[in-house]
């Protein structure tokens, strides 16, 4: 789907979390040149910054930060009159590694920034949202949010939580024209892994698990450079289905981007949990 400048949208604001780099980046400028006004949003100042200095609409919104996330929205109301057409949640990082290894304050690091931080800028939205009597909340989640994978269950449950949420949200949304979507990526070209690998060597004790011989492969495939599976796509496949979830009239609850993540879907409905257990295990070697 091109994305044109197009002046119907310019009095449609959103906010967008996590763009210093990949999907929210790209999400960013591409609703940008289509007409939007776009709030980029990120944690660092220097990654404020830069979006700043291409043209972007940027202020800080650490998902971590309460008071960050306030600061944000009180601001960006303040220059929309009090109004937003959308939120696309899509700050979050990964953490590689096996359940057994993975203490308390790493798993609650994650889930502050992959899912409270979420919750609580989306509640913050939602009375807004209520009062004009429309919204689009679009949340990036994951394949990994419906069907797991090894030593990525930290991500996983993340994107598990994510998902419940988001189909609870849109349940008890359904008699006003505020609309939540969920968008399901698969493998997409960004620093994701780049930053696993950080959390992984940050959280992780590689050398005392007993998972240490399996951590090799993770660490060959988080160092790889370029695509580390088939059928990875450029963060332009989310774009265009961020675009779909803004301007349909009656967006669907979900889409698919990747071959792989309408492929598990598929597989999860029809397969028993045993049998797809094993293709998930072969997957991710």
């Amino acid at each position: 789907m091109p994305a044109t400048a197009n002046a119907r949208f310019a009095d449609k604001a959103i906010l967008i979390t996590g763009c210093s780099t990949g999907i929210g980046y790209c999400v960013a400028r591409g609703l940008q040149a289509r007409g939007y006004r776009v709030f980029a949003t990120a944690r660092r100042p220097e990654s404020v910054e830069a979006l700043q200095a291409e043209g972007l609409e940027s202020l800080l919104l650490d998902l971590d930060d309460s008071s960050s996330i306030n600061r944000a929205v009180d601001e960006i109301l303040q220059r929309t009159g009090g109004k937003l057409y959308a939120v696309f949640n899509n700050g979050a990082f990964g953490l590689p590694g096996a359940v057994e290894d993975l203490s308390r304050d790493a798993i609650r690091a994650l889930f502050e920034t992959n899912f409270f931080g979420w919750l609580e800028l989306t509640n913050l939205l939602l009375p807004v949202m209520r009062k004009q009597g429309y919204g689009r909340i679009i949340q990036n989640s994951s394949v990994l949010g419906f069907v797991a994978m090894p030593y990525r269950g930290a991500y996983n449950a993340s994107k598990y939580a994510v998902e419940g949420l988001s189909d609870t949200l849109r349940l008890e949304l359904h008699d006003t024209d505020i609309h939540v979507v969920l968008v399901e990526p698969g493998p997409i070209l960004s620093n994701f892994r780049a930053n696993a690998l950080k959390a992984l060597q940050k959280y992780i004790d590689i050398e005392h698990s007993v998972h240490r011989e399996r951590y090799q492969a993770v660490l060959e495939r988080l160092n790889k450079e370029g695509p580390a599976v088939p059928f990875t796509l450029p963060p332009e496949a989310v774009l265009e289905k961020v675009i779909r979830a803004l301007e349909a009239r009656t967006p669907k609850a979900r889409y698919y981007v990747t071959f792989p993540t309408g492929l598990f879907a598929w597989l999860k409905r029809l397969l028993p949990t045993k049998t797809l257990d094993r293709l998930l295990r072969q997957a991710s070697k």
